[in-house]
């Protein structure tokens, strides 16, 4: 089993670059990957999914609420994952699916807000960037023919110019029909200014993996879950598409858990309000500082949470509530979106 670091910092990706100019190159890329695999299901790919319409009547229609409770924050998978320690928290309400690109399109029409991918890459926080990397874009996940080991993470991860949330892959890639797909290449800033607009905020790393656990202190089975959209085959080279994608899936497309949440696990990360450190910190210790960069020369990082469609057995075993990744901050990816939460009395 190898131990995957499935998000791209910048300075691993300047690395890549010249492999980056070679997958701008290619003009026919097929949302997230190039094999004929991805090529075969594209023709097929459902656009939407039978996702039961929110009561009107409830009090935040969209959310579900999870009840407060206590459980063993954490997993012993991975090192980042523990300590493994007890944890309590309030009821809140959280999304019901991850924010979809409709929805962040009537943000942003009603906002006129720009994200980060859309914008030129801060120099100041980043000293050292090649050129192509100072360009406005965001990472793209694009499956390879083959890998020489899977030591080098940019033979499938490119640092794209014009890869935003309208443009996915990159370019040459759109949203139109996939309203209902979560937004991806959007950063933490981006996520929060979203939530601001909902009057919502991001749910924090524990608020976040209560409720993947559906409100339950039993620790999750870390066995691949079949009703999820995860990879399955032999990443990164083969996904034989067995849970109906290759790519990203509509919101909704899988089983909800038991307090109604869909995608929890599975599908793409989602973005936390939480500050990266290697380990848990100890109960009661300050939080890392969200501001400054974490390692020097680096971003600032936040906890992402749940895994993507790009975890798989043999490279990537975060498919679970308690797993838990860093991701520069202001670094959108193609296998990145969240969801947001709201602290309101119980229904």
């Amino acid at each position: 089993m190898q131990q995957a670091r499935t998000p791209m910092p910048r300075a691993l990706l300047s690395a890549g670059l010249t492999l980056g100019a070679a997958a701008l190159a290619y003009g026919g890329w097929l949302w997230f990957s190039q094999g004929l695999q991805a090529e075969r299901h594209a023709r097929v790919e459902r656009l939407h999914c039978d996702l039961p319409a929110p009561d009107a009547h409830a009090p935040h229609p969209g959310m579900r609420w999870v009840p407060a409770g206590s459980f063993d924050f954490g997993d012993t998978l991975y090192p980042e994952e523990q300590p493994v320690q007890k944890t309590t928290v309030a009821g809140f309400w959280i999304d019901r699916t991850e924010v979809s690109n409709e929805a962040f399109a009537a943000f942003v029409a009603a906002t006129g807000y720009v994200t980060q991918a859309e914008r030129a890459v801060d120099a100041a926080r980043h000293p050292g960037l090649p050129p192509a990397m100072r360009k406005p874009g965001a990472v793209v996940f694009v499956m390879p023919n083959a890998v020489q080991g899977q030591g080098d993470l940019t033979q499938w991860w490119r640092y794209t110019a014009g890869a935003n949330w309208r443009h996915p892959g990159g370019p040459a890639t759109g949203i139109d029909g996939r309203g209902a797909f979560p937004v991806v290449a959007v950063s933490y800033e981006d996520a929060q200014a979203y939530a601001r607009w909902k009057g919502h905020a991001l749910p924090s790393e524990a608020q976040w993996e209560w409720a993947a656990r559906a409100a339950q202190a039993t620790t999750q089975d870390p066995a691949q879950p079949p009703q999820a959209n995860t990879w399955q085959g032999l990443f990164p080279v083969a996904n034989s598409g067995e849970d109906g994608f290759v790519g990203i899936a509509p919101v909704g497309c899988y089983p909800p858990n038991a307090l109604g949440l869909f995608d929890m696990i599975g599908n793409v990360w989602e973005i936390t309000a939480d500050a990266y450190a290697p380990g848990h910190p100890p109960m009661g210790a300050a939080p890392p500082d969200p501001v400054s960069p974490l390692r020097a020369g680096t971003a600032a990082q936040r906890v992402i949470k749940g895994g993507s469609f790009l975890c798989a057995p043999n490279y990537c075993m975060r498919y679970r509530a308690g797993s838990r990744q860093p991701q520069d901050e202001d670094l959108g990816a193609s296998h990145l979106g969240f969801r947001t939460v709201l602290l309101a009395p119980a229904p």
